[in-house]
């Protein structure tokens, strides 16, 4: 998929040691040789990557929130790697390498087009700090557990990127409601899947507790299967091996709605509880 107004080509030749040095890098990481190129360049040209570019807050979905107020290409030029939802909390967004995936809650994915808008989404332009393999993932609790060890504070934002082969692994994406619905209601009628044996990658992030009223705390993650036909938020998994890299962030670049019902909205409150209970797994 080509975009001109924000993306060149490059052409150029290899020496066979390096060849295949990105490829094994790419086998064992689950990147793509795109995105693996760019997160080289960036690291060698010194570009900042640790910043985090999120639309709207948690809060505001927790009021309901929903209208889409940023498009998919505006994001996608802030990030080439992150999570969120559509206008009307129509499915789960994956954006994984610089594709914007969508997992509708009839159980199909698709490309998000570029026009598609959202009305909350974190994204970042993911080079990892630190990389691990986790072997016999038993559960979602286990693998927190494990992420904890690795994460260098409790006060900063981590992007989190996970690939490997999952033995059981349960999601849910959200289906689309009227704004206005609470977010607890509007996850009381989402579709949730069972699947068995499949290959994947989990985007996410980490975040810390204080940020509660805007980002979701604790660990957030979407899972979009190998094959493009599986995605959504993460409720519990199990796990042969899964490559880890993790991405500390920074900075945090905060694009609020000037929608009237977001200036209209009372956002004083503690939105810890419903999140709990929407998200069915933060921690």
């Amino acid at each position: 998929m080509s975009h001109p107004d924000s993306v060149h080509d490059l052409h150029l030749r290899l020496p066979t040691g390096l060849w295949a040095a990105l490829q094994a890098h790419c086998a064992s990481s689950g990147e793509s040789l795109n995105h693996a190129v760019i997160a080289a360049l960036a690291e060698a040209l010194d570009i900042e990557h640790h910043t985090l570019y999120q639309v709207s807050t948690s809060g505001a979905l927790v009021e309901g929130l929903y209208q889409g107020c940023v498009s998919v290409g505006d994001i996608r030029r802030h990030g080439d790697f992150g999570l969120g939802t559509f206008d009307g909390l129509d499915g789960e967004a994956i954006l994984l390498d610089g594709t914007c995936w969508q997992a509708r809650g009839d159980g199909s994915v698709q490309v998000a087009p570029d026009s598609a808008l959202a009305p909350f989404f974190v994204a970042t332009h993911f080079a990892a700090d630190t990389q691990a393999t986790f072997a016999g993932v038993s559960s979602f609790a286990d693998l927190c557990q494990r992420l904890d060890g690795l994460r260098p504070s409790a006060n900063v934002f981590v992007a989190i990127r996970l690939h490997g082969h999952f033995e059981r692994i349960k999601i849910r994406t959200a289906c689309k409601i009227p704004s206005g619905t609470d977010l607890v209601t509007a996850t009381s009628h989402q579709a949730e899947f069972e699947l068995q044996n499949i290959s994947g990658t989990l985007v996410g992030f980490w975040s810390p507790n204080y940020a509660r009223t805007i980002n979701v705390p604790g660990y957030h993650l979407h899972l979009l299967s190998d094959d493009h036909r599986h995605g959504g938020h993460l409720l519990e998994l199990a796990a042969e091996s899964l490559q880890l890299g993790l991405h500390t962030e920074s900075n945090l670049h905060l694009a609020l709605p000037e929608t009237a019902a977001f200036l209209a909205a009372d956002l004083s409150g503690d939105p810890s509880a419903a999140l709990a209970t929407a998200e069915g797994n933060s921690r």
